[in-house]
């Protein structure tokens, strides 16, 4: 079993991906024995305030525009309760448990950093949960991105208290009874837990995390099909010649060009058979894939030097300082950053998709592919690829209207106290969305250019196209005559989430860039 060891400071998006889709059959998370000195001392820190009886946000007072209402001592453990049954009002269809198992993960990485005074025993049960794929049902809908993704995140508190309800081992249950059966009991909340429980970024981060590992491997395999379409339409790859970006050095446009001078420099019979057809330059959508693509590089990139922060930061509040002894109420719970940067990647991802669109739509055109009309034998007879293209232009053009940014809008709530907000969840389930749609298009991409190289054949490709091919085909056969695609869709589909079209190539001519 591999262990993980988390401290608010080191956790990788790799590794966040890699326990969010994991079991607990190969994967332990655990706090440092460092942090859980750290989180001790704020813990007392926090006891000794409510002590003094001192008014301090959070701990002993309302939250919101109530924080000028100061809590007697007796009543703590039961604001803290209140807060997150109130809070429960998330709604619409429930977070994947990739999704719930990353934002439990980085709550906990959050608090590991001793600066949230929250009581040990909420960590070690959050973790419990992981470790024990114990999955809290949480509604997608409810977080305006400020003051934390406050909805979202108390349905997972109320789980934690034993309230709410979960998956576990295939069912649907309530929470106290997954609880005790792995031995444990419920968190019995104390001052602060509950609002250290539920004011951070978690699930605006989770999204924009695990959609931002995915891009990073969707744009290669971009970069895959753009190289299997130019083959199968027989087109010049001149325009990738590195030399040509070196005079536009941007560091994803290089890349590109490397990986499609690489993918297309191993010995090709279909390349071969028309090295002399004097074909000049092919369309953008074939031609300036190094300057698309690239671009598209970029908005990764940049959400990536956002996420990689914000995974290891500490958004909630108020914040504990042991050290220099003192209790600072601030806004690190705003996700202005993440939504900016998930609205960025989500045109970023989008734009794969629209110039894959483009190229399916120069194979489907015989005048420019000289190619059967929508890649089928008897066409008019058979539809051949006809409407898997319109079913692509569909997910292009839905693409477009969900990359309009969610970060540009705010609507004040709590009486003017929160009048600015980020909209940061809604940001990255769009971004969400843009991904799902991208990758079935180009899915439609690997299904028309496998068919049309079936259709040059006995012409075969270079090596790596033709690993890409045999692997397509061990779960989708070329198309003899009509037949239902949605399956053959799907079948792709789930090769480019799992990764294996990308493990193809790579294993066949070595990582690309």
């Amino acid at each position: 079993m591999k262990e993980i060891i988390i401290d608010g400071n080191g956790l990788t998006i790799d590794e966040l991906y890699e326990i969010a889709s994991g079991n607990k059959e190969t994967i332990k998370v655990s706090v440092s024995e460092q942090s859980q000195g750290k989180i001790l001392k704020a813990r007392e820190y926090v006891d000794k305030i409510v002590e003094e009886g001192k008014p301090v946000y959070g701990i002993n007072t309302g939250f919101g525009a109530l924080s000028d209402k100061h809590i007697e001592k007796k009543d703590l453990a039961r604001l803290q309760y209140n807060l997150i049954r109130s809070h429960c009002t998330g709604v619409g269809e429930f977070f994947p448990p990739i999704v719930t198992r990353a934002i439990m993960l980085l709550r906990a990485n959050c608090l590991a950093s001793g600066y949230s005074g929250v009581s040990p025993e909420c960590i070690d049960l959050l973790l419990a949960f992981i470790n024990n794929d114990i999955i809290p049902l949480v509604p997608e809908k409810g977080s305006v991105g400020a003051s934390g993704d406050l909805a979202p995140l108390s349905h997972i508190a109320l789980c934690l208290i034993g309230e709410g309800e979960v998956l576990y081992q295939g069912r649907k249950i309530q929470s106290l009874d997954a609880i005790l059966d792995i031995k444990r009991q419920p968190v019995s909340l104390k001052a602060k837990d509950g609002l250290a429980l539920i004011n951070g970024t978690a699930v605006m981060a989770a999204l924009g995390s695990l959609a931002l590992y995915e891009a990073k491997r969707m744009i290669k395999i971009g970069d895959i099909a753009c190289a299997t379409t130019l083959e199968a339409v027989r087109g010049t790859k001149r325009a990738y010649d590195p030399d040509i970006s070196s005079l536009k050095p941007l560091p994803g446009q290089i890349k590109v060009s490397n990986n499609l001078t690489k993918i297309l420099s191993f010995e090709s019979e279909i390349a071969d058979s028309h090295i002399d057809c004097g074909k000049v330059q092919d369309p953008y959508s074939l031609r300036c894939v190094p300057q698309v693509h690239g671009a598209i590089r970029q908005t990764l990139d940049h959400a990536e030097s956002v996420l990689s922060i914000e995974i290891n930061s500490v958004t909630d509040n108020p914040l504990i300082f042991v050290d220099k002894d003192k209790v600072v109420s601030g806004g690190n719970f705003h996700g202005e950053a993440l939504a900016m940067c998930m609205d960025y990647l989500a045109i970023g991802v989008s734009e794969l998709a629209n110039i894959s669109e483009r190229r399916v739509e120069k194979m489907m055109n015989p005048t420019f592919s000289d190619l059967p009309a929508f890649l089928t034998k008897e066409s008019g007879l058979n539809s051949g690829l006809m409407i898997a293209h319109v079913t692509m232009a569909a997910l292009a053009s839905e693409n477009k209207y969900l990359c309009h940014p969610a970060s540009v809008d705010s609507i004040p709530t709590s009486t003017d106290k929160e009048d600015h907000v980020s909209m940061g969840v809604t940001s990255g389930r769009k971004l969400l969305d843009v991904i799902r749609n991208t990758k079935r298009c180009l899915a439609i991409e690997f299904l028309c250019n496998s068919q049309a190289i079936y259709l040059l054949r006995p012409l075969k490709s270079n090596k790596a196209i033709e690993a890409v091919i045999d692997l397509i085909r061990t779960r989708v056969e070329p198309i003899t005559e009509d037949r239902t695609l949605h399956q053959d869709i799907k079948a792709i589909t789930d090769m480019i989430s799992d990764f294996s079209i990308l493990d193809t190539v790579e294993k066949e001519i070595g990582a690309l860039e």
